[in-house]
């Protein structure tokens, strides 16, 4: 299956164009660029040692893409690929997920990226201590040149230093199809036709272009959808591109819900604990920052109740932990908590429940091999997620959890042998009658996701790490 081409320099039609009786509005729009990924087919080998290698498919936005699809929701993907083979195989495979893609255009004069890794985490902080930005990030905007400087950084960036504990990334994007997409390619009613746009910080390192198209989308105009943000701070993307940062912080600070992880935060801006970081990025009204086996802190606002939108003192705070998991492979943990915490909020389930979520989905991605893993049936979801703290807090996850008869265990009490997880204490938050809308654009008078509080924050025993992005 293969998305119609179009002519190369005009924009595409757009979902709004469609006659009466077309495919009902998207619940989310994905748009960034995915690749043809290869990995070593024999476990542990070096890329240098590798002869026969595994073809699939990897790129965050569409990876969010992939799994709320797979989770019942109408899912978009917005890109460009290559007029070639591997354009084929990705538009053929994020299609069978469910997912939409008669956005995507093919270009016959760029090639479809490309790039190669190992197993392992992904390196986030250049070596050495990181900056020290004193509490604050950059205010203003990086200067013309220095966007234009994004184009050259992205294809020179050098390979990801691989260690014992981190992979090797290899990337072969520059001038890819993906890179050429900008306003004049990607009509805004496009990209705003669903009731959440989901952005990353990868698209604005690719180019120009499409640094300019994220400014465009991120503009805060009458019609503009609930723009999620997720940093996804890539070390070799922004490694000769100094002005990186303010980029990045200046395209949060124009979303509405906005994912970053803590590491990204202490490697790109110097921020130390969500606090801080809170304190640096006061404009979003859903800040969620990823703290890896301990868990992750939601700040949420109800913006119809504050004045000025940056006092953080309005914030009602939720910190959840994370679920002990016995990793399989750590790729795509990250992309999965943000599609996670995304189908809780369309849903209109509560921070508390949205978090949940957004573990028990990284959880799948850890406990399965490969970068796209099946989620849990959203009933299996619903139940684990209502467990009462404690039982949360000693649930341990390991391959095959997401079926509904491979029952999870908890971490012991008091006694040495684990048990099964208790039942839940509370019903699963209902989901919003048919036809509701719990996501609203900014202004509108639908709130944002309520919160819930049980009780001290708490740490999982010996959780794995769900810090691993994809590209």
């Amino acid at each position: 299956m293969t998305a119609a081409a179009a002519p190369r320099g005009t924009p595409d039609a757009g979902p709004g164009a469609a006659a009466p009786g077309a495919a009902p509005r998207p619940d989310v729009v994905c748009l960034g660029e995915s690749m043809a990924a290869f990995r070593p087919a024999a476990e542990r080998e070096r890329l240098a040692d590798a002869a026969l290698f595994a073809r699939g498919i990897g790129g965050a936005e569409s990876n969010v893409a992939c799994a709320l699809a797979a989770a019942g929701h109408r899912a978009a993907w917005v890109s460009r690929v290559g007029a070639d083979a591997f354009g084929d195989h990705l538009v053929a495979a994020i299609a069978a997920y469910g997912v939409d893609v008669s956005a995507v255009r093919r270009d016959p004069a760029r090639p479809t990226g490309v790039y190669f890794r190992t197993a392992g985490e992904r390196s986030v902080g250049l070596p050495g201590p990181p900056p020290d930005a004193g509490g604050t990030l950059p205010s203003e905007a990086p200067s013309e040149a220095a966007s234009q400087a994004l184009s050259e950084a992205a294809s020179q960036a050098p390979p990801e230093a691989p260690s014992q504990a981190l992979s090797e990334v290899l990337y072969y994007r520059a001038g890819s199809a993906a890179s050429a997409m900008s306003p004049a390619l990607v009509r805004r009613a496009t990209a705003w036709s669903g009731r959440v746009l989901h952005l990353t910080g990868i698209t604005a390192a690719l180019s120009a272009g499409c640094l300019a198209l994220l400014r465009t989308l991120t503009e805060h105009r009458p019609g503009r959808p609930l723009v999620s943000f997720d940093v996804n701070y890539r070390v070799a993307l922004w490694r000769n591109a100094p002005d990186g940062p303010a980029v990045l912080a200046s395209l949060a600070r124009r979303s509405d819900l906005v994912f970053v992880g803590e590491d990204e935060a202490e490697a790109a801006w110097g921020l130390h604990g969500p606090a801080a970081i809170r304190a640096a990025l006061p404009e979003p009204r859903i800040l969620v920052v990823k703290q890896g086996a301990a868990g992750a802190t939601a700040y949420v606002r109800d913006v119809r109740d504050v004045r000025d939108v940056r006092d953080v003192r309005a914030d009602a705070v939720l910190s959840v932990p994370a679920p002990s998991v016995d990793v399989v492979a750590p790729v795509g943990a990250g992309d999965a908590f943000a599609a996670g915490f995304l189908s809780g909020t369309l849903r209109g389930l509560g921070t508390e429940q949205c978090l949940r979520h957004g573990h028990l989905m990284a959880a799948a991605a850890l406990t399965a091999p490969g970068d796209l893993a099946a989620p849990p049936r959203r009933e299996h979801a619903d139940r684990l997620a209502a467990l009462a703290p404690a039982a949360w807090g000693r649930l341990r996850l390991g391959p095959g959890w997401t079926e509904p008869e491979a029952e999870p265990t908890a971490e012991p009490a008091a006694e040495p042998t684990a048990k099964p997880a208790a039942e839940p204490t509370t019903a699963p938050t209902a989901e919003p009658e048919p036809g509701s809308a719990p996501v609203s654009a900014p202004g509108e008078p639908a709130p944002a996701p309520r919160t819930a509080s049980d009780g001290p924050r708490r740490t999982a025993p010996a959780p794995a790490s769900a810090k691993e992005r994809t590209p």
